[in-house]
């Protein structure tokens, strides 16, 4: 098993890195920082990304970076394909920043003399003979710093948090369209990738009633699935005044632009959750599933409500300090513990801090 090594720099002049993280959106969004810290701090390295076919559409045009695209979908033609867009090529370094077993196929595609991987207790599905290098064994991160400490044994450091995703002028008229005016607005994602971490519907109906009374102007977003559109429409028939419904009609860079024009955002811990924190958005977020501390909105998570101590009590048997980091708690039932009254008072707790006029 490869040790964690003392750090050494790049080569002197051109060097060129690769970066392998695929998936998922939020974890994606956790990339970009550390992408900004290489071009701030080696800004002759040439980076190259292989990323997912979806997640490219939310980060594919960030400039300085060529972007290789990995379609899952596609099975063994899709592993063919990044093997074709790399033959030939060799890295300094390769950030293998992903641990499942088909990413640890993958980066075989990559030929790197470097190839830092995560230290063992984060290691799984044989990720440790993927690699020669790890990043420092380290707990009680958050999933983004973990990702920052990939350049620490490049002898370089992340002191800096910043995003700047690219948002299309398209996607701000289309925003412009569905959000005129400068009312505050509170964005609903209500879904989650992992169903278990979903608040119940009538919970979700009573903060959209309470946000509305108030006079905030409330819209529904989701994904195109039939699952995401399942849940909004039980969603509005459970309201007592119905929200605006963009579920389905955005796409990721529309939704980026939703958020420019958005105060707050309502939603379990999903890629949205990661996607708004990256744009400043304030995060009401809905945690008893997972650790908000290492999978919350990074910058802010005084709005979130977080039972992950107590579903690890009730659950598990035993506190939250007691159970290995990044455990995730999802048993039929756990959010249940997030009323509404708590998320009622993060609301109203956020709209003062932002001074917004409520009625």
């Amino acid at each position: 098993m490869p040790p964690s090594l003392p750090s050494r720099p790049l080569p002197p002049g051109e060097s060129s890195l690769c970066i392998l993280r695929t998936s998922a959106i939020g974890d994606v969004t956790h990339v970009v920082p550390l992408v900004r810290t290489l071009q701030a701090t080696v800004p002759e390295t040439r980076l190259t990304w292989l990323v997912g076919k979806l997640e490219r559409r939310l980060v594919g045009d960030l400039p300085g970076v060529e972007f290789i695209t990995f379609d899952k979908g596609a099975g063994r033609a899709g592993m063919k394909a990044v093997r074709q867009a790399l033959a030939g090529r060799r890295f300094d370094a390769l950030l293998h920043m992903q641990v499942a077993l088909r990413s640890n196929l993958l980066s075989l595609a990559v030929k790197a003399d470097r190839r830092i991987g995560y230290d063992r207790a984060r290691s799984k599905d044989l990720h440790g003979l993927f690699v020669n290098e790890r990043i420092p064994a380290r707990t009680g991160d958050h999933v983004l710093d973990a990702m920052a400490s990939f350049i620490e044994p490049l002898g370089l450091k992340q002191t800096q948090v910043r995003w700047d995703i690219p948002v299309p002028d398209e996607a701000h008229a289309w925003a412009a369209e569905q959000l005129p005016g400068d009312a505050p607005t509170l964005l609903v994602s209500p879904m989650s990738s992992h169903t278990l971490r979903n608040w119940r519907v009538e919970r979700y109906a009573a903060l959209v009633d309470h946000a509305m009374a108030r006079g905030m102007r409330v819209a529904l977003v989701g994904g195109p699935s039939a699952a995401e559109r399942g849940l909004a429409d039980a969603i509005l028939a459970a309201v007592r005044q119905a929200p605006l419904d963009l579920t389905g009609k955005d796409t990721l860079k529309r939704f980026m632009a939703l958020l420019s024009r958005s105060a707050m955002i309502l939603t379990p811990d999903s890629g949205p959750m990661h996607m708004a924190n990256a744009a400043g958005v304030k995060v009401l977020g809905l945690h008893a599933a997972s650790n908000p501390h290492r999978s919350g909105p990074y910058s802010d998570r005084r709005w979130c409500v977080d039972k992950y101590d107590e579903a690890s009590r009730k659950y598990l048997g035993k506190p939250a300090a007691e159970i290995p980091w990044g455990t995730k708690i999802e048993k039929p039932g756990v959010m249940d513990l997030v009323r509404v009254d708590e998320m009622i008072d993060r609301f109203e707790a956020c709209a003062a801090h932002l001074g917004l006029s409520l009625v």
